[in-house]
């Protein structure tokens, strides 16, 4: 009888608790069915290269800025993804997310300016968008198109803040003797169908290095698909310069190092440049590493999230 009586208790209790459990368990839902709490990740994106090196400069930003972006708890996870070339992809990195089952995801674009990578490629590879170019190149490129459960949302571009010209301002010191008597000579990766937004960054900054320099005399060129990958780009850039100076200083305005680039295309074009030893000053490096840079990526990430979170708490 004793044993009877324990029984029922235990199942009444077990009862009570699973009852309790699903209460606690419907209260976190709202009428879709769907689960009020957030679990919010950040995805750094960037335009991803053969080079082990450009690739190991953005898992670097990663480490870098990773403890900053979790400290205060809003955030769960940050990853980074590749839009082209190699793994991790976009669509990779997404599936993680919705494995982890995060319920909105914050790409961090770690781009200069606009392009059809941010404007069109990346909205189209995660279901936002249906862009006729961006999907043919896909299936040229084999690159995956995954539209996630989570929400996504897209931080604004890295040239809108004055970081760049700090960063090319501190560069173009380290390299300058005597700017009364140099030049500058900016070279960027380029976009054919934002040539008119990518020209106004270049003008931008070397205006910003003219006014805190004194050099009085510049010019920009292209290493990417605009100029063919072709190193006359940069050599034409230079000569502009030095036909006015007795020397140039070449700046790569790329995100990280890759020997493709800051070797073959720029240094190549170099090497076309009369004297280039005597009148030409360049250092191959790149943005990275910047702290300016981590900041950014860390006030992006901080920001949305804090507005995800701040959108949810009013609805509920």
């Amino acid at each position: 009888m004793y044993n009877i009586t324990r029984n029922i208790f235990f199942a009444l209790l077990t009862g009570t608790f699973l009852f309790f459990l699903s209460s606690c368990t419907n209260a976190d839902k709202n009428a879709t069915g769907k689960s009020n709490t957030k679990k919010v990740g950040v995805l750094l994106v960037n335009h991803g290269s053969r080079s082990e090196a450009w690739r190991n400069g953005l898992l670097d930003l990663e480490k870098r800025v990773r403890d900053s972006i979790l400290k205060d708890g809003d955030v769960k996870e940050v990853k980074t993804a590749f839009m082209e070339y190699t793994e991790p992809s976009i669509a990779t990195r997404l599936k993680e997310f919705d494995k982890e089952n995060y319920s909105d995801v914050i790409i961090v674009p770690v781009f200069l300016t606009v392009s059809s990578h941010s404007f069109d490629d990346i909205p189209t590879l995660i279901g936002q968008k249906n862009d006729p170019k961006s999907i043919e190149l896909f299936k040229i490129e084999k690159m995956e198109r995954y539209t996630p459960v989570a929400k996504v949302h897209i931080a604004p571009l890295l040239d809108f803040t004055d970081l760049l010209k700090k960063n090319i301002l501190r560069r173009f010191k380290e390299l300058s003797k005597d700017p009364q008597n140099e030049g500058l000579s900016l070279i960027a990766y380029g976009d054919k169908t934002y040539n008119a937004e990518w020209s106004k960054l270049m003008e931008d900054v070397a205006v910003y290095v003219q006014q805190n320099t004194g050099v009085n005399e510049y010019s920009y060129g292209w290493c990417g698909h605009i100029a063919h990958y072709n190193p006359d780009s940069t050599t034409l850039a230079i000569k502009q310069v030095l036909q006015k100076k007795k020397s140039a200083i070449v700046i790569p305005v790329l995100v990280a190092f890759d020997e493709m680039f800051q070797v073959k295309i720029i240094g190549g074009g170099i090497e076309k440049v009369p004297q280039s030893k005597e009148r030409v000053s360049y250092k191959p490096d790149a943005i990275l590493p910047d702290r300016g840079v981590e900041d950014w990526v860390i006030a992006a990430s901080r920001d949305l999230s804090t507005r995800v979170l701040a959108s949810t708490a009013k609805n509920n």
